[in-house]
């Protein structure tokens, strides 16, 4: 089911009743959803992407826009007529039912035509389990499973009813690292083998990444970049883009283009091509740097740590934004750790700059 949202807006009223001034959460929203599609709706806390999943899913009521699955409009319509799945970060099931029960209890709710017997019933909630691997806790209550079986139920609950859009809504964030890691490959198995279009709403951008077909990086209501994860990734529109993507975080220097001449402090780092001269925010990507003794960029060496294919080499500079600079090499490389300077060259492909008031980017060749 194609989801379409047409410039959707939600605006709330502020907090403070002093103020008469209004909030706004979701800003102009347009954009697509392919049928099909698992998409990841990504950004810090506070972005609006949570009301915008509201507004999808239809539990808040949009200022102005319109809301499409397929060629209906449903904009008006309560969730219960949109054929929506939802799956909070809190679980929300019934302590008091069983697995079965609370798997169960949205068919309970169906009328007139599909209407189901309870053997329909149940043999739908052993379909639906047996796809998210739960089959076996059919009879355990909500408090005799583990944090990861309680969201595979939580995510039963919300595909038994065959629904045209699933929305997930943080789902993960209550689980440690490693259920984390199993439950989003599962959520991307399942997304796989039900083709049903998925909404995946997170602040973590790794969980968005590794299981998207696309993601919409998001920054106060504002749709900031819309692609397919390793494009964004490598192509990242703004600084704020390139920031909030990547572990580490891309690091940012101060420098300037002078003549073709990339410039971090008094060293030239990169021969240009570029449409700019003067000050510029300089990214570089942790994988972007090249150990060499003759190296454009210096460095002051802090320390080595073991990563096992890779190493991470942390230095300082003065023109860096972060305290400390984390370069990401292969292990073979040998660092002198007696050293109090580590020298880099620097891969084009890795390094983006942008403007140093607005934070657009700014696009270069290489001469």
């Amino acid at each position: 089911m194609k989801v379409v949202l047409e410039n959707l807006t939600k605006k709330f009223p502020s907090k403070n009743k002093k103020e008469h001034s209004e909030v706004i959460a979701v800003n102009d929203f347009t954009l697509e959803i392919p049928d099909g599609k698992l998409v990841g709706l990504l950004g810090p806390s506070g972005c609006g992407k949570s009301t915008a999943l509201n507004l999808i899913s239809g539990l808040i009521k949009p200022t102005s826009g319109k809301i499409f699955f397929g060629e209906d409009d449903v904009t008006s319509l309560p969730p219960e007529n949109r054929g929506v799945g939802l799956v909070f970060q809190s679980y929300a099931l019934y302590p008091h039912l069983t697995v079965r029960q609370n798997i169960i209890f949205p068919l309970e709710n169906l009328k007139g035509k599909n209407k189901l017997t309870k053997d329909e019933m149940n043999k739908k909630a052993l379909e639906i389990a047996q796809l998210v691997q739960i089959d076996t806790l059919m009879d355990r209550k909500p408090s005799e499973l583990s944090g990861g079986q309680q969201q595979r139920v939580a995510i039963a609950r919300a595909l038994v009813k065959i629904p045209r859009v699933l929305l997930l809504d943080e789902p993960l964030s209550n689980l440690d690292a490693r259920l984390r890691l199993q439950t989003r490959e599962e959520i991307r198995r399942i997304q796989k083998e039900t083709g049903i279009t998925t909404v995946f709403v997170t602040h973590d951008q790794e969980e968005a990444m590794s299981i998207s077909d696309l993601i919409i990086v998001m920054k106060d209501g504002v749709i900031q970049q819309i692609g397919e994860p390793q494009t964004v990734y490598d192509d990242p529109r703004n600084l704020f883009v390139a920031k909030f993507l990547g572990t580490p975080q891309i690091t940012i220097f101060s420098g300037r283009l002078e003549g073709g001449d990339l410039f971090i402090g008094g060293e030239k780092v990169l021969r240009v091509n570029a449409d700019h001269t003067g000050p510029v925010k300089i990214g570089v990507r942790p994988e972007g740097y090249i150990p060499s003794e003759n190296g454009a960029l210096s460095c002051r060496l802090s320390r080595i740590e073991v990563m096992g294919r890779d190493i991470s080499v942390v230095s300082s500079n003065p023109a860096a934004e972060s305290e400390f600079i984390r370069s990401i090499v292969s292990a073979e490389n040998k660092i002198d750790t007696s050293s109090e300077t580590v020298r880099f060259d620097l891969k084009p492909g890795k390094v983006h700059l942008f403007h140093e008031d607005s934070g657009e980017r700014i696009p270069f060749g290489i001469n």
